[in-house]
C-alpha cells in the first residue's frame, strides 16, 4: 500500500479531511493523493503556491517572515500547512517548500527542503530535510516525506512520538 493510500485511509477512519499547500512539488502531492480510488472522501484540496507573494496572499503566511527569511524556512512551511488547513476548511493541512534545483534560493542550497503538518487542534510539525538528486528525485523525495511526516502524526508510531521527543528531524 502506498503512503497516499495509508494516510487517506487512517483519515477516514477518522472522519478526518486534508489539505495540502505546495511549493517545490508544484502539485505532486495533490496528484499522489488524487490517484488513490475513494480520495475524494477526505481530500479537500489543494493550494499550489509556487511565487512567493502567493504564499501571503492565498495561504496568509506572514509578509514580514517571507520578506525577512525567503520562501525556504521551517515557519514558511508551518504557516502555509496552518493557513491551507483553514482556508480550504480541513482538520489537517500539510505543506511543501524548498529548493529543488537547479540554483540556490533564498540563499538556500539546492536540497533543502521544509515539510510541515498541522493537525485539528492548530499544533503543527516541521521536518527540514537534506535531500540530495536531481530536480526530479528531490522532488519525489519530498513528496514521500510530508506523506510520511503525516502519517506518523495520523498512526501515533514509536518513531514519530522519538522524532518529536527531539525536537524534529
Amino acid at each position: 500500500m502506498s503512503e497516499a493510500a495509508r494516510v487517506l485511509g487512517l483519515l477516514a477512519e477518522r472522519g478526518g479531511t486534508l489539505a495540502v499547500a505546495e511549493s517545490l512539488t508544484g502539485g505532486l502531492v495533490a496528484a499522489e493523493l488524487t490517484g488513490v480510488p475513494g480520495a475524494s472522501k477526505t481530500f479537500r484540496g489543494s493550494v499550489t503556491a509556487y511565487a512567493t507573494a502567493l504564499k501571503e496572499q492565498l495561504l496568509g503566511v506572514d509578509g514580514a517572515l517571507l520578506a525577512e527569511r525567503g520562501a525556504v524556512d521551517p515557519e514558511v512551511a508551518l504557516q502555509m500547512a496552518a493557513g491551507v488547513r483553514v482556508r480550504l476548511g480541513a482538520d489537517w493541512g500539510i505543506a511543501t517548500t524548498g529548493v529543488a534545483g537547479p540554483d540556490p534560493q533564498d540563499g538556500q542550497p539546492v536540497g533543502t527542503v521544509y515539510v510541515a503538518v498541522v493537525g485539528p487542534v492548530g499544533t503543527g510539525k516541521v521536518a527540514s530535510l537534506r535531500l540530495n538528486g536531481d530536480r526530479a528525485e528531490i522532488r519525489r523525495e519530498s513528496v514521500r516525506s510530508v506523506l510520511e511526516l503525516l502519517g506518523g502524526e495520523l498512526s501515533g508510531n514509536a518513531r514519530a512520538q522519538d522524532t518529536e521527543q527531539n525536537g524534529g528531524n
